[in-house]
C-alpha cells in the first residue's frame, strides 16, 4: 500500500510516499530555514506564501521520485493539526483537491504524532534510481514569476551528502513503546500501546525545549535556528562551567524549561559584569567565543539532561518494550548519548532527516491509521491549529 504524504505545519513544505508503512520511496523537503533567518523565527504570514508557491512542484517531485503516477498511490494523508493555521491550509487544500480529482481516501495526521512514527521507517526503495532517496529544496520566496523551475531543484543524496547517510534503523519499535517528543513547540513523554492508543504521561508547562533552545541562542548571539547552532558551539565549550537548575515539578513526567532560560539569561549577565535590568538582547556582543561555547555547553548539558531524568523515570515505572524520542530535537546528538548511557536497552534512532518536519513520517502514520479508521470527506475537512494528540479521534479508536 502507498501513501503520499503532505505536510505543511510550520515552514517546511514536503511530500513523500511510503510504502506498507515501513519503506521510504521518496523524501522531498522545501525549507524555509534561510527566508526567516532574518527575522530570528517563522513569521506566518511569509510561511504560508511559501507553501503556496512550492507545493505542486513539491508534491509532484515526490510522485516523480518515487517512480509513481496516481494510478499506483492508495491513499493520500496530510497534516491537519497542529501548526499555523494559514501553513495548514494550503498543504489540507493542496491534498482535499487531490483527493477528490484522483478520488483517493484522505487521513488527516497528527503532525506530533507523526514525529514517533519516523521511526517506523526501516527501508529505503531498491529502485536503482531512487536508490539514494531524498531532494531536499532550499528555494528563496520568489516574486511575482513563481518559484524556480523544477528543472532547478538540486537534489541531496542519501549517501555521501552534506545531510549525512540516510542510516535507518533494522526493525521497527515494539509495544508498549515510551516516546519521548521533542521539538520547538512540543515536549512530551507518551506511552504508546498499540497503533491509536496512547497515554500522555507528561509535557511541558511553558517553554517546548526546541523553543528554549531558540531563545538561548538568542541570548548568546547564535543564529536561528537555536537546536543546532547551540549544539555547534557546545561541542566546544565545557558543559560544567556553569551550574544551572533542573525545574522540580510535581507531576515527574511533566518539563519545565523557562526557569532554565532565566537562569542562563542571569548567568551571563553577571559574567558580563551586569544586574537583572541590562537588556538580554545587548549581551551578546560582550561575549568572547569561549564565555559564549561554554554557556552554550552548560545550557544544553541540563537541557538534555532534565529530558533524560523524565525518561529514565517512565522506563523504570512502565519497563517498556522500546524506546523511541522524535522531533526535532531528536536529533541532537548529546540527548542520544546521554540517553543510550542511562537506559538499559538499544535505543535505534532514526536518521537527523527525518527527526525534522517531513512527510514521510506523515505518510507512514497514515498507513498504519489506514489499517483501523475509515478516510475523512475531503468535502468536510478542517485544520485545528491547536490539538492535543489526546483529543484526537484516531487516539479513541
Amino acid at each position: 500500500m502507498k501513501i503520499l504524504g503532505i505536510e505543511s505545519s510550520c515552514d517546511e513544505t514536503a511530500a513523500s510516499v511510503v510504502e506498507d508503512g515501513r519503506r521510504l520511496l521518496s523524501f522531498v523537503v522545501q525549507t524555509q530555514i534561510d527566508i526567516h533567518k532574518q527575522y530570528g523565527g517563522v513569521v506566518p504570514e511569509v510561511a504560508a506564501r511559501s507553501h503556496i508557491e512550492v507545493i505542486n512542484p513539491v508534491i509532484n517531485q515526490a510522485l516523480s521520485d518515487a517512480d509513481c503516477t496516481w494510478n499506483d498511490i492508495d491513499a493520500i494523508a496530510v497534516t491537519y493539526a497542529p501548526g499555523l493555521i494559514g501553513s495548514l491550509l494550503v498543504g489540507t487544500l493542496a491534498a482535499r483537491t487531490l483527493a477528490i480529482i484522483h478520488n483517493k481516501p484522505l487521513y488527516p495526521i497528527h503532525h506530533v504524532e507523526a514525529h514517533v512514527y519516523a521511526n517506523f521507517i526501516i527501508e529505503k526503495s531498491e529502485n536503482e534510481a531512487n536508490s539514494t532517496v531524498g531532494r531536499h529544496l532550499q528555494t528563496e520566496l520568489v516574486g511575482a514569476s513563481g518559484p524556480s523551475p523544477e528543472s532547478d531543484v538540486k537534489p541531496f543524496r542519501a549517501n555521501g551528502s552534506r545531510n549525512g547517510d540516510l542510516e535507518l534503523p533494522n526493525e521497527q519499535p515494539g509495544f508498549p513503546m515510551l516516546a519521548l517528543i521533542v521539538s520547538g513547540g512540543h515536549t512530551q513523554l507518551m506511552l504508546f500501546r498499540d497503533h491509536g492508543d496512547y497515554e500522555l504521561l507528561g509535557q511541558t508547562q511553558d517553554d517546548a525545549v526546541g523553543e528554549a533552545f531558540d531563545k538561548v541562542a538568542k541570548i548568546l548571539g547564535l543564529p536561528y535556528p537555536g537546536g543546532p547552532s547551540i549544539a555547534k558551539a557546545a561541542s566546544h565549550g565545557d558543559p560544567q562551567k556553569y551550574q544551572l537548575p533542573k525545574s522540580r515539578l510535581q507531576n515527574p513526567y511533566d518539563f519545565s524549561f523557562s526557569g532554565l532560560k532565566t537562569a542562563l539569561l542571569r548567568a551571563v549577565q553577571h559574567e558580563t559584569g551586569h544586574d537583572y535590568t541590562f537588556p538580554s538582547h545587548q549581551l551578546s556582543a560582550l561575549l568572547d567565543d569561549v564565555m559564549r561555547n561554554d554557556f552554550a555547553a552548560s545550557f544544553q548539558h541540563i537541557a538534555v539532561e532534565t529530558l533524560v531524568d523524565k525518561a529514565e523515570k517512565a522506563f523504570n515505572d512502565y519497563s517498556p518494550a522500546s524506546v523511541v524520542i522524535a522531533g526535532g530535537v531528536a536529533a541532537n546528538q548529546e540527548l542520544r548519548r546521554q540517553l543510550s548511557n542511562r537506559l538499559p536497552i538499544a535505543i535505534k534512532y532514526a536518521p537527523p532527516q527525518l527527526c525534522t518536519d517531513n512527510a514521510a513520517m506523515i505518510a507512514t502514520l497514515g498507513y498504519f491509521m489506514a489499517q483501523k479508521i475509515d478516510p475523512s470527506d475531503p468535502y468536510d475537512f478542517e485544520v485545528i491549529p491547536s490539538l492535543s494528540m489526546t483529543k484526537t479521534a484516531w487516539a479513541n479508536v
